[in-house]
């Protein structure tokens, strides 16, 4: 066998480690892999050469064909041994192998000896191996084995069979789910591990069905569960149940909450630690259901164990993002683990401090992290300057020590996310605290002078030509400005130089000394910066290259007016022709993917469960997959692409979401629809629509889907026309129709003579409002993009949004109204705040830019009163914003 890591010589503590497997070739571990043939078998010396062809299969090593055959036809052949080591190492190897249908047969028989052998460890092992290689049509010969084994008095054979049992649910799940009555008898074992694996597998075999999941966890949770394992894993269950039935609107007392409070005074920590956890992440948690989660956690916090110490700290983090007053209780045991050894622990400590803390405090806090950040990797560090530029947002009359503190880590050594997270920390509070704008922008200053990253610098010297002019002494700024001209390299060169233009355009006193400093830059070395100092002296100099003030302040100030992942999608996608690349083609709609998306990239959920998917998603896929439709290809340019609706619950026979797709005078539905039934074949798939309560609407045209196999989407289309540049709405009934052949499981066809029966399938009523006919577009800069608006096209009007539990509920409220794009952090609302500014950007159809600014106020009944101020390109699209406001 193969020795671990070690030293060669304990004595000698410097030399350094090695490896048994240092060296070794696959061509001289296959010519060892003849000892496997000897008449006489080493076991000692044939476990060796197992253990490093297991190593070469883990490390990577790619055996061919006839490599791999021989090797398994040779441990076939040590089955002979009686050796417990050597056939522990055999089975191991078998199941690496993973041999082909045909080669199966030979261990086949060898295997099901094991299985019934009066040797607990060769049973428990065959049965891992046997159903790691095996297919469905030998699974049934085995299954009443396998049934049997489950139920077995020794634990580790039932084990083994459980867990053999949660892998073939993937390959064979019609054989597993007729084990359950032999899987129910395991969850009542008085084993730890049997009962884990057990309910594991339950809730695998019923986790497409709601109902049979709820009541699993109701009749578990009366007791019967012994095993801390899997009182942990019912606690999730538990939690799982929980949050359907609150996503299917049942109201009233929360089920199953007195079993997660009881499971907070188990003897187990585990499962302490567990249930607190749930409690915490339930939906709209209370402060009466979190308090007895929040008192155990503060016991673990003093525990001399650090990972206790680690998961209660970390749990309150998390609780104080959402409910900071109720972790204060904490704060004292908190401040204790400041100095803590381990920093993960003290990190996380301060940070919640920081989300809990009150204004007298923050002085003190300030002190502690100053000692305490040189301690800590850049990692904890960007984690600790997040929670401060939080910190500074809850209490603006306290920014002087965070800036300054901010201000002293920014000059120490740290790699780029640290500083990175430091400069945008600084630049959050000189937007959102005018007061500090002037020693904010002059630390920044500070920082350029001697910053290492080109990305900061241009970064910060943008942001300089934003706000250094409207400063009270501009001037102090141009030195720091233009000694990157000098002493950086060529992009942070032409930043500079770009930077000096805004000062000199929207500074008048200082117009001259900056036309100086540009005329120097035109001798520069690299063209770019060249180029740049020319361009900008003719806009100065009033030479008649740009016409008007208005022109210039848009070409030096304005935004993009498409996001840039668009315009980089739409040039690559654009093929060199005589006709030049038009930007107004590129779309303005912010493509943004949710995290939890991005979690499940490479997942896809089987099952009933499993979403409808469409082959193109996203706005350049719908565009795509519209345009290669002859019926639509004079609709003209799609303007927007909405969401998937679902329109089916997610347990149905047949799943259907829909995308409203909507042109200047037609709208698009596009039906996306699953057959999740594998005995049924659907053909002339279509959607009926009744419009009757949509009566700006006329259906044009409708595209039936011909046929719809059991678990590949397809698309049916619906066509309406409406008014040209009109934002109609209304709300529309779908049925879905179709014919239902049976098929055929095993050939996966249905019969050709089968005429099919014709049925129908209610789907849920949809609405097209008002938000889908803006897109989503953010502007770098909200203020310059305001101001530069006619102020003669801006509405205002104040309206009353009745009682709401907070400022977040009626700010999401309007949000979700109007289907903007919500601007410069503005959804962060502080906490016990009462009044807020949120600033909103998009485009309406017709592509006119509307620009908004919602201030929000709330009194002590929670009344909410807002106050709308609109600015457009377009008056009457200032005036429909308010109407959709006024109606919504």
């Amino acid at each position: 066998m193969a020795q671990p890591l070690v030293k060669k010589d304990d004595d000698h503590d410097d030399e350094l480690e090695y490896s048994p497997f240092m060296g070794i070739e696959k061509g001289a571990v296959l010519q060892e892999a003849r000892v496997f043939n000897d008449a006489q078998v080493d076991p000692r010396r044939c476990s060796q050469v197992i253990t490093k062809l297991l190593y070469l299969l883990n490390q990577g090593e790619s055996f061919t064909k006839v490599e791999a055959t021989e090797v398994f036809f040779s441990v076939t052949k040590l089955f002979q041994s009686k050796d417990t080591g050597l056939r522990r190492m055999v089975y191991l190897i078998i199941k690496e192998l993973s041999p082909s249908s045909d080669e199966v047969i030979i261990v086949t028989s060898s295997l099901m000896k094991d299985m019934n052998s009066k040797i607990d460890m060769y049973r428990a092992n065959a049965i891992r191996v046997l159903c790691r290689i095996i297919d469905g049509t030998l699974l049934t010969q085995i299954e009443r084995y396998l049934k049997q084994a489950i139920v077995d008095k020794n634990p580790v054979v039932s084990s083994a069979a459980l867990v053999s049992g949660l892998h073939l649910l993937r390959t064979n799940p019609e054989i597993v789910k007729r084990w359950s009555n032999e899987v129910q008898e395991g969850i009542q074992s008085r084993s730890a591990l049997v009962q884990f694996h057990a309910l594991a597998l339950l809730h695998q075999i019923r986790q497409n069905d709601r109902l049979a999941v709820s009541k699993l966890v109701g009749s578990l949770t009366r007791g019967s569960v012994r095993s801390p394992l899997a009182q942990c894993l019912l606690i999730r269950y538990t939690s799982q149940v929980i949050r359907d039935m609150a996503n299917h609107g049942q109201s009233g007392e929360r089920p199953f909450y007195e079993f997660l409070e009881s499971c907070l005074r188990h003897k187990a920590e585990m499962v302490i630690l567990e249930a607190a956890r749930a409690i915490t992440e339930l939906d709209g948690v209370t402060s009466r259901e979190l308090t007895p989660a929040i008192t155990v956690l503060q016991l673990f916090l003093s525990s001399p164990r650090p990972v206790l110490r680690f998961a209660a700290v970390r749990t309150l983090n998390k609780v104080a993002m959402t409910h900071p007053m109720a972790v204060t209780n904490c704060n004292i045991d908190m401040e204790s683990l400041i100095s803590d050894q381990n920093r993960s622990i003290a990190t996380l400590a301060i940070t919640t401090l920081l989300k809990t803390g009150n204004e007298s405090s923050v002085e003190r806090l300030m002190k502690q992290i100053t000692n305490f950040m040189s301690d800590i990797a850049d990692e904890f560090k960007i984690v600790v300057v997040e929670a401060i530029r939080s910190l500074c947002v809850k209490f603006p009359l306290k920014y002087r020590s965070l800036m300054t503190f901010l201000s002293n880590v920014l000059r120490e050594e740290g790699g780029f996310e640290y500083k990175r997270a430091i400069v945008d920390s600084i630049v959050t509070i000189i937007r959102d605290i005018p007061d500090a704008k002037e020693s904010g922008l002059l630390h920044l200053c500070e920082f350029i002078e001697d910053c290492e990253f080109t990305y900061l610098s241009t970064q910060i010297l943008h942001f300089l030509g934003i706000e250094g002019p409207n400063t009270s002494d501009p001037s102090k700024y141009i030195r720091y400005i233009y000694n990157r001209v000098h002493l950086e390299n060529a992009t942070v060169r032409a930043a500079a130089v770009s930077t000096l233009a805004k000062f000199g355009f929207m500074v008048e006193s200082l117009k001259p000394r900056i036309t100086i400093l540009l005329k120097r830059c035109i001798y520069d070395s690299d063209d770019e910066v060249r180029d740049r100092a020319t361009l900008f002296l003719s806009v100065l100099g009033g030479d008649g290259t740009v016409d008007t003030d208005k022109e210039t302040k848009d070409f030096l100030f304005g935004s993009l007016e498409v996001p840039l992942v668009n315009l980089e999608t739409s040039l690559k996608n654009y093929e060199p022709s005589e006709e030049a690349f038009d930007v107004d083609s590129v779309s303005k709609e912010v493509k943004s993917q949710p995290l939890a998306e991005k979690k499940a990239q490479g997942k896809k959920p089987t099952g009933l469960g499993a979403p409808p998917a469409a082959p193109a998603s996203g706005f350049d896929g719908y565009e795509k997959l519209l345009s290669s439709i002859p019926e639509f290809a004079a609709f003209g340019k799609l303007f927007k692409s909405s969401p998937p609706v679902e329109l089916t619950e997610p347990e149905t026979e047949y799943a259907v979401n829909v995308v409203k797709h909507i042109y200047d005078s037609h709208v698009v539905l596009q039906y996306n629809c699953t057959n999740t039934v594998p005995e049924q074949l659907l053909e002339r798939v279509n959607v009926i629509v009744d419009a009757s309560e949509a009566e700006e609407f006329n259906e044009v045209t409708s595209k039936a889907l011909n046929s719809l196999p059991y678990d590949k989407p397809g698309q049916a289309f619906v066509v309406f026309k409406k008014p040209a540049g009109v934002p109609a709405v209304g709300k529309f009934s779908n049925t879905l129709t179709f014919v239902v052949k049976e098929v055929d499981p095993s050939t996966g066809e249905a019969d050709a003579d089968d005429d099919g029966v014709e049925d129908e399938y209610q789907l849920e009523d949809l609405e097209v409002v008002a938000g889908d006919y803006m897109v989503k577009v953010g502007v770098s800069n909200f203020r310059n993009a305001w101001e530069n608006m006619d102020e003669e096209d801006e509405r205002v009007d104040e309206y009353g949004l009745g009682q709401r539990d907070s400022l977040g509920e009626a700010v999401n409220a309007v949000t979700d109204l109007l289907g903007m794009q919500i601007c410069e952090g503005t959804e962060t609302i502080p906490t016990n705040a009462r009044s807020h500014t949120c600033l909103l950007s998009g485009v309406y159809i017709g592509n006119v830019k509307v620009l908004v600014r919602a201030q929000f106020g709330m009194d002590s009944s929670k009344d909410i009163a807002m106050k709308l101020t609109v600015r457009a390109e377009d008056v009457s699209v200032a005036d429909a914003i308010h109407e959709i406001v006024a109606c919504g």
